[in-house]
């Protein structure tokens, strides 16, 4: 699907949202799930969850389906490399209203495991550039959107995992959810930095 995106070639402007309906153009068409193997899951935008509105949220409609609680999530953010390491920056963001908003139960986790989609805005040398950097944040106290104090609780920091068909830039990390459970979150990057106004 990135790839489709890409060879569209498509022209972004840089918001986050509309990045990710690029993905969701995609990700509700029927014969694109079909094609994919995606038919049995249903996938909405700025579904209503607790206390915020998570990006994408993945219903499974067919053999995973257990009630309407019962969901995946995928955050979205976008990423640069302005103030790599700094409380503030899309890096910062990516960890403090993105990563932190599973670990604290801002949004819920019903199989223990979600994703987040990492928006490249600029040329950036993806495991340099973001991937050591946000990792350097994972355990850092932030004060989020909401003005609360949050931080990752990771327990594994986001490294590399072949779990997207060979894609080179796919990771998971692990954290200590809010319960005190184990949360395992897939981190998925697409370079847009050439497709952006």
């Amino acid at each position: 699907m990135y790839n489709t995106i890409l060879n569209s070639g498509i022209s972004l402007v840089n918001d986050e949202n509309l990045i990710r309906d690029e993905f969701l153009k995609y990700l509700q068409d029927f014969d694109f799930k079909v094609k994919n193997e995606l038919r049995n899951l249903k996938f909405d935008k700025e579904t209503t969850e607790n206390t915020g509105r998570v990006d994408i949220r993945i219903l499974p409609t067919k053999d995973e389906y257990v009630n309407d609680r019962a969901y995946y999530i995928i955050e979205c953010k976008r990423l640069n490399t302005t103030n790599p390491k700094g409380a503030t920056g899309l890096n910062a963001e990516y960890v403090k209203n993105g990563i932190c908003r599973f670990s604290t139960g801002y949004y819920s986790s019903y199989f223990g495991c979600s994703a987040m989609f990492g928006f490249l805005v600029e040329p950036v040398n993806t495991q340099k550039d973001i991937v050591n950097n946000i990792n350097s944040m994972l355990n850092t106290n932030f004060i989020d959107a909401q003005g609360q104090s949050v931080n990752a609780n990771a327990i594994q920091r986001m490294q590399y995992e072949n779990f997207a068909d060979g894609y080179s830039y796919s990771y998971v990390s692990k954290h200590t959810y809010c319960s005190g459970d184990e949360l395992v979150l897939y981190h998925l990057m697409f370079d847009f930095s050439k497709n952006i106004q």
